[in-house]
């Protein structure tokens, strides 16, 4: 599907850009309507499948791609990978019920950046969009801690202590803040440091360890004992 003329040509520079991808018309008008009204949030793209989900997010290449699982021809979980491949790759945040724990997982394992229930509110949903175009998990607190311990009891990489190793003891401490759940503002007001820098730490952590995104990297820090 080609992006809605309403928001065609914009100009809005800085504008949080956004590729909405569901089947289900009702859901892709509620969520549109919701972002159209927010301040700085532009919905670039809308898809009825993965396909073109990853499609739209090729040709537009928004800062957060807004993902159902489950959707025709490719589903939200097989759209992932590819979506995080594009370069520059989107950030990816699954769109899910509280049933769909064991999908997330698998989600969060390709790389998404997190989830949001679909059934949150009007400005849960704007601060999700502001939070993953800003590089924080977006993680909807009411399945975090079962998804997190599903994914722990999954096993992860062969020797994890071995992909920590080369972090320096900054990038250590930043690490341990993911794996709390932090975002970049509240670990550099813990560390004096800016947002910027934050930014450039957590870059460094997921290129040295070979995460996908901070919410591999928090299960890193958990795996490695270095978040309880």
């Amino acid at each position: 599907m080609t992006d809605h003329d309403n928001c065609a040509g914009s100009g809005a520079g800085s504008a949080i850009r956004v590729v909405l991808a569901d089947d289900e018309e009702l859901i892709r008008h509620g969520v549109r309507l919701i972002l159209r009204h927010a301040d700085g949030i532009e919905v670039v793209g809308e898809a009825v499948n993965g396909a073109e989900a990853v499609s739209l997010a090729a040709e537009h290449r928004p800062d957060v791609v807004l993902l159902d699982i489950r959707m025709p021809v490719l589903d939200g979980l097989a759209a992932v990978e590819p979506l995080v491949a594009l370069d520059p790759a989107p950030q990816v945040v699954m769109l899910t019920t509280f049933g769909d724990e064991e999908n997330v997982t698998r989600a969060l394992r390709a790389g998404a950046t997190g989830f949001l229930l679909k059934d949150e509110g009007p400005q849960e949903l704007i601060r999700a969009v502001q939070a993953a175009a800003a590089g924080d998990a977006v993680l909807s607190p009411g399945v975090t801690g079962t998804v997190i311990q599903r994914m722990l009891s999954g096993g992860g990489a062969a020797a994890p202590d071995s992909r920590v190793a080369g972090l320096t003891d900054r990038e250590r401490e930043v690490l341990v803040m993911l794996g709390e759940g932090l975002s970049n503002p509240q670990i550099g007001a813990r560390l004096g440091i800016g947002v910027g820098t934050v930014k450039t730490h957590v870059r460094s952590i997921l290129e040295k360890t070979g995460c996908r995104g901070r919410v591999q990297a928090a299960l890193l820090a958990h795996q490695t004992g270095l978040t309880a």
